[in-house]
């Protein structure tokens, strides 16, 4: 397949174009610099509207990950205007473009989050649990309207609500690490708020198989089966370093460090089970956090 992605160098677009690279498909990455390898990269400018829609002709799928670092600094006014632009601009630009071809691509997936949910306690949250309150779940209902545009072609919308991603590489537990591999990590908060993860590879096979699976759209939770508490997961973290975490984080310490960030990252509480993933026949080659961490770490 022909398959384009965008976002294609952060830390799941990368994993997931050397996936599709060795799996014989051809990847052709939206870039936002002058193209270097006109067959395999076509710039656009997602808050500019740059974007031209002929140079898409061809494309069997389309992955479309790209979007301003929500964790990156605090969210003063300006950083959260950054993020909703970002993505509620660019994915409007592709649809557009998707939408004006003579063949669109049969399939779009288009990133979401957890965040949709907001912070719901114990709640088990499913695909068709309505969104939440707050920054992120606003943010997450007009992503998803943007990409679900593109049904109007018969194109087939796939939205993967995507939890805490686990890798070495980078995201949240590469900043994790060095912290708790000096034995100063330790829970968030009270340490009850639930963490719906997923191992990086996980991800990219999830990604793949909703390109696939033809009978699959709409919102899939792309999660672990196992969610687990903050408490559960620093303690989880901190045995497979073979390290203590005995140095919490308090709730108001965390707000003091970021801000409205920490409430909605941090102290939110989404305890996300993947139905619609399983249902299609999705198996996960890490379900379990313990087997994760020591994948990822490369414990025997």
């Amino acid at each position: 397949m022909r398959i384009l992605v965008t976002g294609s160098s952060g830390l799941v677009g990368s994993a997931l174009t050397v996936s599709l690279l060795t799996e014989g498909h051809t990847v052709v990455r939206l870039v936002r610099r002058p193209s270097a390898d006109p067959e395999h990269e076509i710039f656009w400018d997602p808050i500019g509207g740059i974007l031209k829609p002929a140079m898409l002709e061809g494309i069997d799928a389309a992955v479309h990950l790209a979007g301003e670092s929500i964790a990156g600094g605090r969210w003063t006014p300006e950083k959260k205007q950054r993020i909703f632009d970002s993505r509620l601009r660019g994915t409007k630009l592709l649809v557009e473009a998707l939408l004006s071809l003579s063949k669109p691509p049969g399939a779009l997936i288009s990133a979401s989050a957890i965040g949709f949910y907001g912070n719901r306690g114990e709640e088990i949250l499913r695909e068709d649990n309505a969104p939440g309150t707050g920054f992120l779940p606003d943010l997450c209902r007009h992503w998803e309207d943007a990409a679900q545009a593109a049904s109007k072609s018969r194109i087939r919308v796939v939205i993967p609500r995507i939890g805490l991603v686990l890798s070495e590489r980078g995201g949240a537990l590469g900043k994790m690490l060095l912290p708790f591999r000096l034995g100063l990590g330790g829970k968030i908060g009270s340490g009850n708020q639930y963490v719906s993860w997923i191992v990086l590879d996980d991800l990219v096979r999830a990604i793949r198989h909703m390109i696939q699976d033809r009978n699959l759209s709409g919102p899939v939770n792309a999660v672990s089966p196992r969610a687990v508490t903050n408490l559960e997961f620093t303690r989880a973290l901190g045995r497979a370093l073979s390290r203590p975490a005995l140095f919490p984080l308090p709730a108001f310490a965390a707000r003091i460090v970021m801000g409205e960030m920490a409430d909605e990252l941090l102290l939110s509480s989404a305890r996300v089970e993947p139905v619609r993933l399983v249902a299609t026949g999705y198996r996960f080659q890490f379900p379990e956090l313990k087997d994760a961490l020591d994948h990822i770490l490369k414990r025997p």
